[in-house]
């Protein structure tokens, strides 16, 4: 018993580490909860005129919504993908995973155009009423942050082409890494609270 028991390893503390720097956890920390303070306020403004919300809503393209959707998580993936190469020394295929992600960023943007220009040029603005001033505020927000991990996410794609990352060095693709990822989980929860709960 005691043998195997000294064969047994457990986890030290200096084992676990968080991914990335630890300061962007702390942004992380206050853009999700900032971002849950409106969505409490969403709910409570949605409990308050169901029906006014509800009927607001279907001026909303479900289907651009799920098409960001896809975008998003999917470029989440190609991020995921462009860290295991890097901890695998697979250069090229860290830069090709952050340039598909970067496209998908792109697209998203231009997607979320698309729906202001279409919104606005039928008369629905910020001031139409409580939902869509929910809607332009939540979604701007979150596209400026889209804005910003994108570029971010285009400083790594140049910093992997000249194969700045790889099994020794992963700080700083985790660190854009960790923030993208928070990107794509805000807008999982604004897709269904502004496009789909009726």
């Amino acid at each position: 018993m005691d043998g195997l028991s000294a064969n047994m390893t457990t986890p030290r503390a200096t084992d676990i580490r968080i991914p990335g720097d630890k300061d962007v956890w702390v942004l992380i920390g206050a853009e999700l909860l900032t971002f849950g303070m409106f969505f409490v306020a969403f709910i409570g403004y949605r409990a308050l005129e169901v029906a006014h919300f509800n009927a607001s809503q279907t001026a909303l393209h479900r289907n651009l919504g799920l098409l960001n959707t896809l975008f998003l998580v999917t470029s989440s993936w190609c991020v995921v993908q462009a860290v295991r190469a890097a901890r695998e020394d697979r250069p090229a295929s860290v830069a090709r995973s952050l340039g598909i992600a970067i496209l998908l960023g792109i697209s998203f943007m231009v997607v979320k155009a698309l729906e202001y220009t279409e919104l606005v040029s039928s008369g629905v603005g910020m001031t139409t009423d409580n939902f869509f001033m929910f809607y332009y505020c939540l979604t701007i927000i979150h596209l400026l942050h889209v804005v910003g991990g994108t570029v971010i996410l285009t400083v790594m794609w140049a910093n992997a082409r000249t194969g700045r990352y790889h099994s020794g060095n992963t700080k700083g693709l985790e660190t854009g890494a960790s923030y993208w990822h928070m990107v794509d989980l805000l807008w999982i929860f604004l897709f269904p609270l502004l496009y789909l709960v009726r």
